[in-house]
Order: C-alpha cells, then sequence, then structure tokens
C-alpha cells in the first residue's frame, strides 16, 4: 500500500517547526498537532512539542521537519495544509482546512467537520484509496 500525509506543510512551515525543534528547552523530535473542544466557534487547534512517538499518531515529514497528527485529529484534518505565516499583529502557525466551516471572528476557533470519504474517494484521492 502506498504512504500518504494526512496534511502537508509549506516550507515556511517546516523551516518553522525545525527552528522550534532545535531550540527547545527540553529535547524534542517534532510538533504534535491535534484538536480540542472550546473558542466560540466549538474547536481550536492544537500544536505542542512532541518529545516521544506514539505509535497511533500519524506522521507528517517535510524537509527534515516532522509532525505528528494526533489520532482523534485526522479525520477533522485531512487535506489540511499548514503554513507559518508572519504580519504586523502576529506571526504563528495557520492551517488552510477544506473541513473548516467557519472561524470566530478572533480567529482562535473554528468549527470543522469530519472529511467527506465517500467525496474524497470518488474523486480518486490516494488517502481513501490506501485502506489506511
Amino acid at each position: 500500500m502506498s504512504q500518504f500525509a494526512v496534511m502537508s506543510l509549506t516550507d515556511k512551515a517546516a523551516d518553522r517547526v525545525k527552528a522550534l525543534v532545535a531550540n527547545a528547552a527540553e529535547p524534542a523530535i517534532g510538533l504534535r498537532v491535534g484538536i480540542k473542544k472550546g473558542g466560540c466557534a466549538g474547536m481550536e487547534y492544537t500544536v505542542d512539542l512532541a518529545t516521544d512517538t506514539n505509535d497511533k499518531d500519524d506522521e507528517v515529514n517535510h524537509d527534515g521537519a516532522r509532525v505528528f497528527v494526533a489520532p482523534e485529529a485526522v479525520l477533522f484534518l485531512l487535506g489540511t495544509e499548514m503554513d507559518f505565516e508572519t504580519t504586523k499583529l502576529r506571526s504563528g502557525f495557520v492551517f488552510n482546512n477544506p473541513n473548516q466551516t467557519s472561524a470566530c471572528g478572533c480567529g482562535e476557533s473554528v468549527e470543522l467537520k469530519p472529511a467527506d470519504l465517500k467525496a474524497l474517494a470518488d474523486k480518486g484521492d490516494p488517502v481513501v484509496q490506501t485502506g489506511n
């Protein structure tokens, strides 16, 4: 079966992940991305340093940057592109997520729906065809 990535990283996101890991106060191997209930729109993305691997996580690698996707987040993050942006007012990771249906005004929380696996299969998406 072929390998697939639950989500992708831009070059900017990969550079930031590598910088965070290199400058971490404790030894880290990458970042762990997940979701949790919270905020005014219902869900929030979580990003934490990963200090060890978890067999249930999906691992995404891009140019030496390692991101681990928590198993409970996979269906909500399928097809997501993780980017890093810096503006005059803030810098941080941005999730370009096709499963996001809305966001709150402050941008801290989002409303997500699980990925439509049937629609992905109908489009011939390799994510669905691998059986993973």
